[in-house]
């Protein structure tokens, strides 16, 4: 399977709090996944009439209904055009399964060129006063415009161990928690929690035989891999990385320092970065990768 990555946009707020990118409070998730895809859009060379779908990928969306990508379209002034517009959600891996969906829809001819918009503002359902928690989380969004190209698919996998799924949950917002009930526990459950140590453990034990696994469908070894670009989990993370794949560690695009961890808008504001440093050239073998709340492994490897 091939394709274009035809153009990259991000957006990051420029206020800062505790060295991270925090939104303004009239901010939203739609308007800032508008502005990325409007930076994607340009750097494609398109307008927002060329595009056949929108796709949302926002690990918390703006509002329950209607999705995110309904809202991303209008901001777009093409709510008119009757092109698809859905979310998929995936948590922090949401923009790499939306490149898994556009890319099989173009090699299915259903779409020509797709439009993948999301952001994250995690800072909003961090207690403030948890500073180890929101020292990991900035906000922002990212969008990748993708077409038809020669950038070929080695091999994508995706694996999810539910087992774990409480070490990392906003349980409201659904219909898991009633607002008309207990108000006071629906606001309790409006917070973000993480078991940090424990998602770190866990995940850590699954990530080396998942990435086994998907070097082996892709026929490379990890010490073919040019360019590592990640979910900007944590520090601990991107580290523990790099510990796994061996090699170079500048190999790995490490944008966690200014940015954060900002959920399904870090792996494409990492792959932005890359793309701005000429580090995609022609013939790379090129590794996404990243978890996510589930706990869900992801990755798709390239070749450019």
């Amino acid at each position: 399977m091939t394709f274009a990555l035809a153009g990259t946009g991000v957006f990051t707020p420029a206020h800062r709090a505790g060295g991270r990118p925090v939104a303004r409070a009239a901010d939203t998730t739609s308007a800032m996944a508008a502005a990325a895809a409007r930076d994607a859009l340009d750097a494609a060379g398109w307008s927002a009439g060329d595009v056949d779908a929108v796709i949302g990928a926002s690990s918390v969306m703006e509002q329950p209904i209607p999705g995110t990508a309904a809202l991303v379209q209008r901001r777009l002034g093409i709510g008119h055009a009757g092109i698809a517009a859905f979310d998929v959600n995936a948590t922090c891996l949401s923009a790499l399964v939306a490149l898994d969906v556009a890319t099989m829809g173009i090699a299915a001819g259903r779409w020509r060129r797709v439009l993948i918009a999301g952001a994250d503002l995690p800072r909003r359902a961090i207690d403030p006063a948890d500073a180890a928690l929101a020292a990991t989380f900035g906000d922002g969004g990212a969008a990748l415009a993708i077409g038809p190209g020669t950038l070929r698919i080695l091999a994508s996998r995706f694996e999810t161990y539910g087992d774990h799924a409480d070490l990392c949950a906003l349980e409201a917002g659904g219909t898991r928690v009633d607002p008309f009930g207990d108000r006071d526990a629906f606001l309790d459950a409006s917070r973000f929690r993480m078991a940090g140590p424990a998602l770190y453990r866990a995940t850590a034990r699954l990530f080396p035989g998942f990435l086994s696994r998907l070097l082996a469908a892709a026929g490379v070894s990890a010490q073919q891999i040019d360019v590592v670009v990640p979910h900007q989990a944590s520090r601990a993370a991107i580290d523990h990385l790099a510990r796994v794949m061996g090699g170079d560690p500048a190999r790995v695009v490490d944008i966690f320092a200014a940015n954060g961890n900002q959920v399904a808008s870090s792996l494409p504001h990492a792959l932005h970065v890359a793309r701005g440093q000429g580090r995609l050239v022609p013939g790379a073998t090129v590794l996404l990768i990243g978890s996510a709340a589930g706990i869900s492994l992801g990755g798709m490897v390239l070749r450019w």
